[in-house]
């Protein structure tokens, strides 16, 4: 039986990362992986293959729409989607083939099958086909990783009632499109059919859609996405029920009020969130505990109930993100080899990256009131920034929260071009306590996006923005 000092199950963002900073560290590291690629949800069926898709919708919609502006005429545009589709696979297909050559790199074993636990310090490994193997380890770390939630009385068939996945590879564009759920998932995958003509509409049951962010964002956003776009919004609506043909689905709802509506179209996609993934791993066989909503109980140091075993990512509390993972996935590896690792859940960047993109690090002006934080607030909007203009990107705005008295920055909310870039340059500024004054005083190049960061500082610095 092979003997390792610290195996790895799940091969996503955190997984994978925790596994190199292991190795890196001098543990003897192996890695198990229930698919035949590694990556995880996020490089093969999330983050990765949504972004090529969104990139390629967008050179399209831009084609159809801003290049005779730019005095670019094009004759004959249309969609070939199932290159598109090819080129998405591509993508995903050399990022996967990344992972694999850093393993290698790293001399870690990587091992096909499902990981469960026979006790705490031995694994069996149970692959598709052939026999299982068991391996012994000092130490766990549990990267599991999490998969489509669903709603009571919708069936996911995944030929007409989607998720995420089935939503990444169609073999059509489809000409309707209900999306269930107004998070980052459905307006993501909305957006990149949006661009290339399907008509969607968002079904969500909150009064605001992207609902954990500032408000002005999701505001924002939703009108940008009405205008662009053509979505429509059924906002505060409960979905009761889905019911597909072979050629249609039927969704049900109703309102705050009661009012029952239905809704028909070619696909019906549901995004209302993500749960932990432990199937088969049999934590009980090694004492670890688990909550009523099936994440892994850890402790301030992502120490399960059990001394030795770690979880990280998706399969425990926080914000469902793959640079969440990756951060606590270095943590870890770090803390087990004797070092004193930082982790600031704050200082967690999240983005959406539809167009405009949506960035945002820090507490939300919503969370400042409610603490009874007296701050500061100064906006810029994109429409008055030359680089914008230049590019044609002049929706959205950037938004500094400063405390009142220290002018220290406590959030900072972006809707507009690179958002998902420019958001860095925040959480930088952040991490070392900067003040707005520290972010109006430094020297921005002239003409790009990050000028508005600037201008917002300057806006809440004695209302000083030169711009507006």
């Amino acid at each position: 039986m092979s003997k390792y000092d610290v195996t790895v199950i799940g091969s996503g963002p955190g997984g994978y990362v925790a596994a190199i900073r292991c190795a890196q560290l001098g543990m003897k590291t192996a890695l198990i992986e229930k698919y035949d690629t590694l990556g995880g949800t996020c490089l093969n069926v999330g983050c990765i293959p949504s972004k090529a898709l969104l990139d390629s919708s967008e050179h399209y919609h831009n084609a159809e729409k801003k290049f005779q502006t730019h005095g670019i005429n094009l004759k004959d545009l249309k969609v070939d989607f199932k290159q598109m589709i090819q080129r998405k696979s591509d993508v995903v297909k050399q990022t996967c083939d990344g992972i694999d050559f850093l393993m290698k790199k790293n001399k870690i074993d990587v091992h096909h099958g499902m990981g469960s636990f026979i006790d705490k310090n031995t694994i069996e490994i149970k692959p598709a086909k052939g026999k299982s193997t068991k391996i012994e380890t000092d130490k766990v770390i549990i990267a599991t990783g999490s998969k489509p939630s669903s709603l009571p009385g919708i069936e996911i068939d995944k030929k007409r009632i989607i998720t995420s996945t089935e939503a990444l590879a169609l073999k059509e564009v489809p000409k309707t499109m209900i999306v269930i759920g107004g998070g980052v998932i459905g307006l993501e995958l909305g957006s990149v059919y949006a661009r290339l003509g399907t008509k969607v509409q968002v079904i969500e049951y909150a009064d605001a859609i992207i609902p954990t962010m500032d408000q002005d964002l999701g505001k924002e956003l939703k009108r940008n996405l009405k205008k662009e776009l053509g979505f429509e919004f059924f906002m505060s609506h409960k979905v009761t029920g889905a019911k597909a043909t072979t050629k249609l689905v039927t969704v049900t709802a109703e309102d705050k009020n009661g009012k029952k509506a239905e809704f028909k179209a070619d696909y019906c996609l549901v995004s209302v969130g993500r749960r932990p993934y432990t199937e088969s791993l049999n934590p009980d066989k090694a004492a670890v505990k688990v909550d009523d909503r099936g994440r892994i109980e850890v402790s301030d140091h992502l120490e399960t109930s059990t001394p030795g075993i770690y979880a990280i990512g998706d399969v425990v509390k926080g914000a469902m993100l793959a640079h969440k993972a990756e951060e606590e996935g270095v943590y870890v590896a770090e803390l087990m080899a004797g070092q004193k690792p930082h982790l600031n859940y704050l200082l967690i960047p999240g983005v959406v990256y539809t167009w405009p993109e949506v960035a945002a690090v820090g507490y939300t002006e919503q969370q400042l009131k409610e603490q009874g934080v007296e701050y500061k607030s100064g906006s810029f909007p994109f429409k008055a920034s030359g680089r914008a203009r230049a590019s044609m990107d002049t929706d959205g705005l950037i938004k500094v929260l400063a405390d009142k008295k220290t002018d220290e920055i406590l959030g900072v909310h972006m809707i507009g071009p690179r958002a998902a870039d420019m958001i860095a340059e925040a959480v930088v500024a952040m991490e070392y306590k900067a003040t707005a004054e520290d972010i109006a005083r430094i020297c921005h190049a002239h003409p790009t996006f990050t000028e508005s960061f600037k201008e917002a500082a300057l806006a809440a610095t004695d209302n000083r923005a030169l711009h507006i």
